[in-house]
């Protein structure tokens, strides 16, 4: 049970903390239950978009529920989407990858990613009818966070405790725990038509290449890798999900 709260004191920055102390170590394991903190997260975005969208244009009430996602993530997974740019697009080496990725300051690779990452999230998403979207959102959010948790099932930790930026390694997941993040971040998928599970597939299959990518450029990851993979994810789930829904709507 501690493992549980320690994801969502890790992943959010709701109160969590205040329901009673949680040792250092069980935050060794938060990505187990990663896709669980998927349906707080997916919830309150389209609970917000749903709220907003009865005041507000679609557009606007888009950037206000993911602008309340940031804020209750802390834009952890932001930073780890530019921190992850900045690397891989100005190191060359190993080395120099993690020393970047590892700099607190943000470069041009990382605005551009940001800034273009949210300008196709909002256009994506603006597509969708509202009811659909709030779907569609839910489901893009536990996914995607179960196919990014791979990236350490399937990778080592690419620096040691010491040189961690949160002082947290995760732990691989065993089968049990990957099967427990498998059915927290696809039962929700049932909230959409059965043609769109092809997104799940495209996302899954975003995060497979994202692995191979960081395995032969650093052999292994580090946590920006692990949220720039998540956002990476998502958006390819709601870029998958408008061609399938312009597809089949022709």
């Amino acid at each position: 049970m501690k493992t549980v709260l320690a994801s969502f004191i890790f992943f959010t920055r709701l109160p969590f903390w205040r329901i009673t102390n949680v040792d250092a170590r069980y935050f060794s394991h938060v990505v187990d239950y990663w896709p669980l903190v998927g349906w707080l997260t997916g919830g309150i975005t389209a609970g917000t978009l749903y709220l907003s969208a009865l005041v507000f244009p679609l557009h606007i009430a888009i950037l206000t529920a993911f602008l309340v996602r940031v804020l209750i993530t802390g834009a952890l997974h932001e930073d780890g989407l530019a921190d992850f740019f900045d690397g891989f697009g100005g190191g060359t080496t190993r080395d120099r990858i993690l020393s970047i990725m590892k700099d607190s300051h943000i470069g041009t690779y990382g605005v551009i990613s940001l800034i273009f990452y949210y300008l196709l999230l909002t256009a994506t998403v603006s597509c969708f009818p509202v009811p659909m979207v709030l779907a569609i959102i839910f489901c893009a959010d536990t996914w995607s966070k179960f196919s990014a948790s791979m990236v350490v099932f399937m990778l080592p930790y690419a620096r040691t405790a010491v040189d961690a930026k949160n002082k947290t390694v995760y732990i691989k997941p065993g089968i049990i725990n990957v099967l427990i993040a498998f059915a927290a971040g696809a039962l929700p998928l049932v909230c959409i038509p059965p043609v769109y599970l092809l997104s799940a597939v495209t996302s899954y299959l975003t995060a497979i290449c994202i692995i191979l990518f960081i395995k032969k450029k650093i052999n292994g990851y580090t946590g920006d890798c692990c949220g720039a993979a998540f956002l990476i994810c998502e958006l390819m789930f709601f870029i998958s999900t408008l061609i399938i829904y312009r597809l089949t709507c022709i």
